[in-house]
């Protein structure tokens, strides 16, 4: 049995891998502030969950609030942080990009400083495939540079690499940054587009469909993801013990690994699939990209499966099928699923 911090326990990813850790016997914090970047009630309903389940605890609390994440940390001694709290979201990055300062840099900061006074055994941090800008080389590889970010929200979750990189360097903590590609599934967020494309082409109202749907992403389905993570968690990185593929640093016990299956999906195939998985046909508004997007993403796995002997494989109709059918349950009535897009 271990002890786990988790930051962001009440979002997406974070409340399916503390549901995962709860279920093997293991003992997690979950910190969350439950900001309202979209419906709250969807994150209270996650914790509620969690909060039935053997060794779970809830601690409230905003991340940019140093002095209280400190103290939950010194009282609860975790051997493992997973640092998954952030503001996301490329688009929402040009509307509030202080929320993005705020969260994704003070907020690591204040997680790294909290990891500093502890004996980790490792320290897990999420960063993103969009780190990787829009470039037209591919897959993308963790050994590549990551020096022309194309949003804010990509640039700060570059900053939080760099920054949990000084820190184990500085104080010898096994850290592992991992790059999300396009997470999807069961609880998922209402500002993602699966969300949107179920939600509108239920109500047989128009999607948007940006680019004019000239577009690709290298989708990971949650349960995979989570399964990579739990992999990683046993993995911690070890000065100048490097694999093959690898990205671990020449001065710290720090690597960065992609999650994401290496098998881009065109984006009218992703709506085709959401469309059969429902049995409804959409209707589409063609737009232009918006600013800070990019064209297409695709994960060099190969790292992840050296590690871990594992691959995200989860079939886009599986996973398409597996969010529509916890859709139809979770908003059994149309005004909470209304509220839910409405407020993002």
């Amino acid at each position: 049995m271990m002890r786990f911090l988790i930051t962001g326990s009440a979002g997406f990813i974070g409340f399916h891998l503390a549901r995962r850790l709860l279920g093997e016997g293991h003992e997690v914090v979950g910190v969350d502030g439950f900001t309202p970047y979209y419906d709250v009630t969807l994150k209270r309903d996650r914790h509620a969950l969690l909060k039935t389940l053997p060794g779970f605890s809830e601690a409230v609390l905003m991340l940019e609030d140093a002095a209280v994440l400190a103290r939950v940390a010194e009282d609860f001694e975790p051997e493992v942080i997973v640092h998954l709290a952030a503001q996301a979201g490329v688009r929402y990055s040009v509307e509030n990009p202080r929320a993005y300062i705020e969260s994704n840099i003070v907020g690591t900061f204040n997680v790294l400083e909290t990891a500093r006074a502890l004996n980790l055994r490792h320290l897990l941090i999420a960063s993103t495939s969009s780190v990787y800008g829009d470039r037209e080389a591919t897959p993308f590889a963790e050994t590549d540079r990551i020096a022309h970010p194309l949003s804010l929200y990509a640039a700060t979750k570059g900053a939080a690499e760099l920054l949990s990189h000084s820190y184990s360097h500085l104080w010898g903590i096994p850290t592992t940054a991992f790059r999300f590609f396009t997470v999807y599934g069961p609880w998922g967020r209402p500002d993602m587009a699966l969300f949107k494309f179920v939600h509108g082409i239920k109500r047989s109202e128009t999607i948007d469909v940006y680019n004019h749907g000239e577009m690709e992403r290298d989708f990971t389905y949650i349960d995979d993801l989570v399964e990579a993570v739990r992999r990683l968690i046993d993995k911690p990185p070890a000065l100048g013990a490097p694999v093959s593929h690898d990205s671990l640093s020449p001065t710290a016990p720090w690597r960065v690994v992609n999650i994401g299956g290496g098998a881009p999906v065109k984006l009218m195939d992703f709506i085709a699939e959401t469309e059969r998985a429902l049995g409804r046909k959409a209707k589409l508004n063609f737009l232009p990209m918006q600013p800070g997007d990019v064209r297409r993403t695709f994960a060099d796995a190969a790292l992840l499966e050296t590690l871990t002997s594992y691959r995200p494989a989860t079939t886009l109709r599986d996973g398409v099928r597996a969010f529509c059918e916890w859709y139809e349950d979770y908003y059994a009535g149309a005004d909470r699923a209304d509220r839910a897009v409405r407020d993002r």
